[in-house]
């Protein structure tokens, strides 16, 4: 099967098998169980708004935290070598921190919040280091196939385990427990998601060699690695200027991803406020994998038929088309309607933007570029919120502020627009051929 989803190699499945490892944390504990589950259980005791409160405020930390914490540790895994030691290491922090999940009851608020958010940064920081090896494991041309694979591969993973967990929660007396036990069914669902994700990412940890350490011209192979990172950063900003499309492409993906993962994180409360029941919500959830599954495979295809760029160009055009119909979502027929135009572009989206970035930039910093791809993405969760905080703040009615959120796909169109690939494509690889003459020259002298 790994095969015909294009992934040739033993390395490229390994890496691709990680995302079915980590989406089902998305999936699950992010987006369908964790909010919920929060404010009913360790927040009971508190005022709804003052729980609601509390969660936002503990996810926006934890984004900036790993949003601020990216651009130095990719830069110290460049540095040194050790990508797959830092994915490793950022895997094992989000798995304990997922399992102490399952440990939290009513009253465990504060608790349940830090576990909550250290699983978060973990997360976000281990795809950063994950990203980062695709390069190492496919060469240019295959970036779009083996990406797109990686999130079907996602989709199929976290829907599997989304599947089992919503029997598990919906039925428990199937299993031998009381039909109200919530509790238990709840804590057995966090260790499940913890179980899976540390299972699966044993693969890519075992199987994924460590690209080559390659330092710059003025670099030492031994010294302070903090100061050496931190020297790098600063490189790879200025460098930024000289690579104009990769940074045309974060700009691009800063603003329309921020539209993505606003729809993603606020899908249940917008329903919610519609008055869609959480079974309904769930049962849609659940098909968006399912079908996000043959939709991101097929957008692998559409961009090599029309190009990465233009391929991305028109989920974006999906995207505003959601938008509006969302403003005037008033049924669990749309609900359903959304969750499947969605479903037809996310994975794609999300793939697309990751191998295009790839072919941008040279393969030796892919950690350090990466980490600000990943800069974008997560500053991106935070806007989109506060967005529509402010909205409401500001007494916008939910139709208009969803309807806005359009425009985040608007302006992350025409900045994508801008985007010259071929040129991008020449700068990357004419940067690793000047590093290769250079280092080849050192070593005859």
């Amino acid at each position: 099967m790994s095969r015909a989803l294009g992934l040739h190699t033993r390395e490229q499945r390994a890496w691709a098998l990680y995302d079915w490892a980590n989406s089902a944390f998305y999936t699950i504990v992010v987006t369908a169980v964790f909010p919920a589950w929060f404010t009913r259980s360790p927040a009971g005791a508190l005022p709804v708004d003052e729980a609601q409160f509390a969660f936002r405020a503990a996810t926006t930390i934890a984004l900036c935290i790993a949003a601020l914490a990216s651009p130095l540790l990719g830069a110290l895994a460049d540095y040194a070598g050790k990508r797959k030691r830092y994915l490793g290491v950022s895997t094992a922090c989000g798995v304990l921190a997922t399992s102490a999940l399952a440990w939290a009851g009513p009253g465990d608020w504060i608790f349940a919040l830090v576990a909550f958010g250290v699983a978060n940064v973990s997360a976000t920081l281990a795809v950063v280091f994950y990203d980062s090896l695709l390069p190492a494991v496919a060469e240019p041309a295959e970036y779009d196939r083996v990406s797109s694979a990686g999130f079907a591969v996602g989709y199929i993973g976290g829907g599997l385990l989304f599947g089992a967990n919503l029997v598990w929660l919906g039925r428990p007396d199937w299993f031998g427990r009381e039909p109200d036990d919530a509790a238990f069914a709840i804590s057995i669902t966090f260790a499940s998601v913890a179980l899976w994700w540390g299972l699966f990412a044993l693969p890519l940890l075992r199987r994924v060699r460590e690209p080559r350490r390659v330092l710059e011209s003025d670099e030492l192979p031994t010294g302070a690695a903090l100061r050496a990172a931190l020297t790098r950063i600063g490189e790879t900003l200025r460098a930024l200027r000289g690579y104009r499309n990769a940074f045309l492409m974060l700009l691009a993906f800063l603003l329309y991803s921020d539209g993505i993962n606003t729809i993603i994180r606020f899908a249940s409360s917008f329903g919610a406020a519609r008055g869609i029941d959480d079974a309904t919500m769930l049962r849609a959830l659940l098909a968006v994998q399912l079908v996000g599954f043959p939709a991101a495979l097929l957008f692998g295809r559409l961009a090599r038929a029309i190009s990465p760029k233009r391929a991305i160009l028109a989920a974006l055009g999906v995207y505003m088309l959601v938008c509006v119909y969302a403003s005037r979502m008033s049924t669990a027929v749309d609900f359903w309607i959304l969750a499947m135009l969605v479903a037809l572009v996310q994975g794609g989206s999300q793939a697309l933007s990751r191998s295009l970035f790839a072919s941008l930039i040279p393969r030796h910093k892919s950690a350090e570029f990466f980490a600000f791809f990943s800069l974008c993405e997560k500053f991106g969760a935070i806007f989109g919120p506060l967005f529509l905080t402010l909205a409401a703040w500001a007494g916008m009615p939910d139709g208009y502020a969803i309807l806005s959120l359009g425009l985040f796909f608007v302006f992350g169109a025409l900045a994508l627009a801008k985007v010259d690939v071929a040129a991008g494509r020449r700068a990357a690889q004419e940067a690793e051929a000047s590093l290769c003459t250079t280092q080849a020259g050192e070593a005859r002298a």
